[in-house]
């Protein structure tokens, strides 16, 4: 699972093939969060609150940049990396 961005200690992560909906992952410390590209919301999971917010934060951000992701690796082809938040 090729990690896409990383800050404060968040890492985006998004797999090869993987089911939908459009999705990534998220993990922070020992919690692990879905959350859905388009509707921009936790699918399943938990990160603390702050933790969720910047993620979800940082994906209205890049979003685009995400959907884009999404169809690579249904390609078998690496997700690119995107910018962290700052």
């Amino acid at each position: 699972m090729p990690t896409i961005s990383y800050f404060y200690g968040i890492s985006i992560r998004m797999f090869l093939d993987d089911h939908a909906p459009p999705h990534f992952h998220a993990s922070y410390g020992g919690f692990t969060a879905t959350i859905d590209i388009q509707a921009l919301k936790l699918l399943k999971g938990e990160l603390p609150r702050r933790a969720l917010e910047l993620v979800l934060d940082w994906a209205e951000l890049h979003q685009k940049e995400l959907l884009h992701n999404w169809e690579l690796c249904h390609q078998w082809i690496a997700p690119n990396r995107i910018d962290p938040l700052t």
